[in-house]
């Protein structure tokens, strides 16, 4: 008999970060099932909250919000992915599509990742599979990190990276993958939270600087480090990373912006707490290999340069930006959300026990809507 056709499938992954600024989604052709399965970018789009930025940012910041007021955001949320979604799609017909929803409060074992995927579901008639966190949270994990595994999968055909690598996700808090090299251990990977990062960062640039946040780092790289505020800065970002446990509501370090915006420039400020941040993470990825950057602190200029110092006194060989590996900085997640999409439709645990704390063998992730129309 003739080799078997590979199974292909077009899934679309979406995300929105806790920094909450952008809806980013990403269409992903994966090839073959489980975790042999091969995924490929098609193309991506980045798309505005919009009027929803500040209702989402309120009920993050677990300000006052009614019951009927929540449901009418989620509701909007899941109008809104659909809409980004029919712009990335254009004429083609998506398979699969996976949303993570914003997250709006987690402590586990409680969490959640606001949603209503039913506008998506109707808009577009695909299947759509959310809250991917829920089962490990309710099997004993953390509901974080979940990437690890779709790193793994995206970057194993990269012979440059044999020797292992840790990939740094810069988005609301910092969060690591280390991909052991190949001799060493193959397939072993692990990873976990380290600091808050854009989340406290983006705040500095509206209280301080009038804006959403430091574009490329640009006010940053203009100050100068208070090493008696990025010492403190520094040992509550240490405290807060220990414990294994994954970071939250409660971990954004807001207090030390209010112990400090009035004795700092904003720029100052700034650059202060870009470098306490590149220490922290340093120091939790030492001797790692090369390290690769994503997310939305990959283009900061002024962190960049403090991963790239303080990498260098903590055993990092190298610092990258995570494209130069073929993998999108600026729509790594939403890519992986595609592939972790695909992973709960093939029946495939996405979270480690060695990663979330999860019991083992970890369960299989995801809620469904529109299960009717699976294919």
């Amino acid at each position: 008999m003739g080799d078997q056709p590979v199974h292909s499938r077009l899934v679309v992954g979406c995300m929105t970060g806790t920094s909450i600024d952008a809806i980013d989604c990403a269409l992903v052709r994966i090839e073959g099932r489980g975790l042999a399965l091969r995924a490929s970018l098609v193309r991506a789009v980045s798309h505005s909250l919009g009027v929803l930025r500040e209702p989402l940012r309120a009920v993050a910041e677990q300000k006052p919000v009614s019951a009927g007021e929540i449901a009418r955001i989620a509701m909007q949320f899941g109008a809104l992915h659909a809409e980004a979604i029919a712009e990335l799609l254009g004429s083609d017909r998506a398979n699969l599509v996976c949303v993570h929803g914003q997250t709006v409060f987690h402590a586990p074992p409680a969490s959640w990742q606001l949603m209503n995927p039913w506008p998506i579901v109707q808009a577009l008639g695909v299947p759509v599979v959310f809250d991917l966190r829920g089962a490990d949270l309710a099997a004993g994990g953390q509901g974080a990190p979940i990437t690890p595994l779709a790193d793994e999968i995206l970057l194993a055909a990269r012979p440059e990276l044999a020797g292992g690598c840790c990939v740094l996700n810069l988005g609301g808090f910092a969060n690591a993958t280390l991909l052991a090299g190949r001799a060493q251990s193959a397939g072993a990977v692990r990873g976990f939270d380290i600091c808050v990062c854009n989340q406290l960062l983006d705040r500095i640039a509206r209280e301080t600087m009038g804006r959403e946040y430091d574009e490329d780092g640009r006010e940053a790289a203009k100050g100068r480090v208070d090493t008696s505020a990025g010492t403190e800065l520094a040992r509550s970002l240490c405290e807060s990373g220990t414990n294994r446990r994954s970071l939250g509501t409660g971990d954004e370090s807001f207090s030390w912006l209010k112990r400090y915006r009035s004795r700092l420039t904003p720029q100052d400020l700034a650059a202060t707490a870009c470098d306490a941040i590149a220490c922290v993470i340093a120091r939790r990825c030492s001797d790692s290999g090369p390290m690769l950057l994503a997310g939305g602190g990959a283009r900061n200029r002024a962190l960049f340069s403090a991963l790239v110092r303080h990498g260098a006194a903590n055993g990092v060989s190298s610092v990258h930006i995570s494209d130069d590996f073929g993998l999108s900085s600026e729509y790594r997640e939403a890519m992986e959300f595609a592939v972790l999409g695909a992973l709960c439709q093939d029946r495939v645990p996405i979270t480690l026990a060695g990663v979330t704390g999860v019991r083992d063998p970890a369960p299989i992730s995801g809620a469904w809507a529109g299960i009717g129309v699976l294919v």
